[in-house]
């Protein structure tokens, strides 16, 4: 008989017990976290880690595909119905990698990208100069307007001119404000470039219609599938119809054999499971509720005091400007997570501070809308971060907001979801039982 993890490696299960409290016990503001569903977790640790997989559907470099042929074809499907696409590629392991298939696919060594500076909400995988990105190609970026802190289209166009990119990307890991992919399409037509949407943020809101797409403007679209998707740590590429015609043959040549090998089906399997929850009317409900908290928590921290970048937010995520509080962002990332309230300290526009330091915090509210909290919720959040950070907390306050957080955390359980419990003993439970 198969012993159980328990039992075949307590030291491991004793962490996975420790980080599944953790969760429990915590209020998630990281804008990039999110909880999977039960099904998800059960595809991702399925059986489907056993099978050895190269190359696509039909196209298989080992036999005894014909299962997972079927189900890469399913999670296709599904990908293209719920995004418009006409072409999907579930492979890439994650987003970053997406990325690296699109840049093998059109460029060369040393071919010029137009990408948001890392400071201003970009991804490193948008060219930071210590990436292999940045060290493969010559990266310049573009930056949010310093008075509105929005992008300004019209200069990104005159940039554009400028340095006459092959590829421009459009898309961030931390810009509260809606993005016109159209305009970005205008843009890369006149000086000629190809246009990467990377939508790993907002891909659950524009699945929920609650964010323009775009599918129909960009060459390529890139995400991945764990943020607000909430899916596995995965990821993702689509393409309209003219793209697909081009350059699906090369996209899938770029992913396998281009930047990984083999396919990781078990993840497959659960963005196929993804999909089908992102096609119900409770996801689209629920990104509903992801949005209106979001305003409602960036309302009220703005009603205590506090400067959000471009003076609010459009999607799930803000960030806040700590300058006026005398405090930095590591500071507060810290004092926040002595509570038990995870965020994560974020550079802001022009920022003076260094990266390790910063002027500022990522907020986002897609994990605690997961767990059920509403708008009363993001009242009392409002007012545990403004306890916190507007002034140097006591002991007694410590303890105070501790309790609270503890208290929100009970009233919108989410561990016994995925996990049992019963009593102290802490069981996880196993997808197949192997006996003698």
């Amino acid at each position: 008989m198969n012993p159980c993890l328990e039992i075949s490696d307590p030291d491991v299960f004793a962490l996975l017990h420790r980080e599944a409290q953790r969760q429990q016990d915590s209020i998630e503001l990281i804008a990039s976290a999110n909880f999977t569903s039960r099904a998800v977790l059960e595809a991702t640790g399925s059986i489907l880690t056993n099978k050895v997989v190269e190359g696509y559907p039909g196209r298989r470099y080992f036999s005894g595909c014909e299962y997972v042929d079927a189900l890469e074809n399913l999670a296709i499907e599904r990908a293209k119905e719920l995004f418009g696409a006409t072409y999907a590629n579930l492979e890439p392991y994650t987003g970053s990698q997406a990325n690296h298939a699109v840049y093998l696919t059109v460029l060369k060594p040393g071919d010029r990208i137009l990408g948001m500076d890392l400071g201003h909400g970009g991804h490193l995988s948008h060219g930071a100069k210590f990436t292999m990105t940045g060290k493969i190609y010559d990266c310049h970026f573009y930056k949010v307007d310093p008075e509105t802190e929005r992008l300004d289209y019209d200069q990104i166009l005159a940039q554009a001119k400028d340095i006459r990119p092959k590829l421009i990307i459009a898309g961030a890991s931390s810009y509260p404000r809606m993005i016109d992919f159209q305009r970005f399409r205008e843009i890369a037509d006149e000086v000629g470039a190809y246009l990467l949407a990377d939508i790993a943020h907002i891909c659950g809101l524009i699945a929920a219609g609650l964010h323009p797409s775009p599918v129909p403007y960009a060459h390529f679209v890139t995400t991945s599938t764990q943020k607000t998707l909430r899916g596995p740590r995965s990821g993702m590429i689509l393409m309209g119809e003219h793209s697909a015609a081009e350059f699906a043959r090369k996209i899938d040549s770029a992913v396998f054999p281009g930047v990984q090998g083999a396919v990781h089906v078990h993840a497959i399997a659960a963005k196929a499971v993804m999909l089908k929850e992102a096609m119900s009317e409770s996801f689209a409900a629920y990104q509903r509720q992801n949005l209106e908290n979001s305003q409602i928590l960036a309302e009220d921290l703005i009603a205590r005091g506090f400067r959000l970048v471009s003076g609010g937010t459009d999607n799930h995520l803000m960030l806040l400007d700590l300058s006026q509080q005398g405090i930095t962002g590591k500071e507060a990332e810290d004092r926040l997570a002595s509570v038990k309230i995870t965020v994560n300290k974020n550079l802001l526009p022009y920022d003076s501070q260094k990266p390790t330091v910063c002027s500022g915090i990522r907020v986002g509210t897609s994990a605690i809308t997961t767990r059920g909290f509403g708008s009363e919720e993001m009242h009392r959040i409002a007012d545990l971060i403004d306890t916190m950070l507007s002034d140097e907390p006591t002991v007694n306050t410590i303890a105070k907001v501790q309790a609270e957080v503890s208290q929100l955390c009970r009233l919108h359980p989410h561990i016994d979801s995925i996990y049992e419990q019963n009593g102290d003993r802490f069981t996880l439970e196993s997808q197949y039982q192997l006996q003698n």
